[in-house]
């Protein structure tokens, strides 16, 4: 749960004086979130790691995730992360903000996006996420999590997705489907295409063979297949697109 979570290096000068971010750093930046109170379902606390050193520990609603602070360190000196109390606390907080969702969080409050469900982007499936704030962080069943659970999970998760507020916006022969709330949940109104080619049609854009242009978390875009197919072609970022009738077939990521 680490890689490049806190920010990218910026720029000579700063490379120049890099400072390497130490255990202590963390753990004093742990202390610090813990008496500020990150979130009041959250607990933190350092233990020792068995020999590996100490690690933190996150409660968050019943799930506990571990981490060694060695670990943590390394990835902020790559990141460049300044050698300042406050520079350190929030690097860890961002860190924070991307912790694994408790299984109880995903029931109440999870939303069916379509993601990449394989890692070279060539496979599209729902998932299940969850807003923190403006990220939208995705659910992994816990360990402990039955079967029943991710499937009521999931089920709640598309029925959020059809309420999910969004907005159109119609240029030319291409519908454009933005979510207006947090960002990154836009592709959560394809679980609703008969809406979509209603509402369009509404709009003056009546397509007679639709097809999405999905690029996870971002903007959906709705056309005839042939402009599908230029979309695509023409994208910079990794997208695919399918008949609207198939959405009801993918899996789940």
């Amino acid at each position: 749960m680490t890689g490049a979570l806190f920010g990218a290096p910026a720029g000579l000068l700063q490379r120049l004086n890099r400072a390497e971010v130490r255990v202590p750093d963390v753990w004093a930046a742990v202390e610090l979130l813990a008496d500020r109170g990150v979130h009041p379902d959250l607990e933190l606390g350092v233990l020792d790691g068995a020999g590996r050193g100490p690690m933190l520990v996150l409660d968050d609603t019943g799930r506990r995730t571990r981490v060694l602070l060695a670990e943590l360190a390394a990835e902020m000196t790559r990141a460049r992360v300044p050698v300042t109390a406050e520079s350190v606390a929030t690097a860890l907080g961002a860190w924070l903000a991307r912790r694994p969702v408790p299984d109880p969080v995903a029931l109440a409050t999870g939303v069916a996006v379509l993601d990449w469900s394989d890692a070279r982007h060539t496979a599209l499936g729902w998932r299940v996420v969850v807003a923190r704030e403006q990220l939208v962080v995705p659910w992994r069943p816990s360990r402990t999590a039955t079967l029943p659970l991710v499937h009521q999970v999931r089920s709640a998760a598309l029925g959020r997705a059809a309420i999910v507020r969004t907005a159109l916006r119609v240029e030319g022969p291409v519908g454009l489907w933005t979510s207006t709330g947090v960002p990154g949940m836009d592709t959560a109104v394809l679980v609703r295409p008969e809406e979509l080619l209603a509402e369009m049609a509404t709009a003056g854009l009546r397509l007679h063979d639709m097809h999405v242009v999905v690029t996870p978390h971002r903007p959906v875009a709705c056309a005839d297949a042939a402009v599908a197919r230029r979309l695509v072609a023409e994208a910079t970022d990794a997208c695919a697109t399918l008949p609207w009738q198939e959405l009801a077939d993918l899996g789940w990521a």
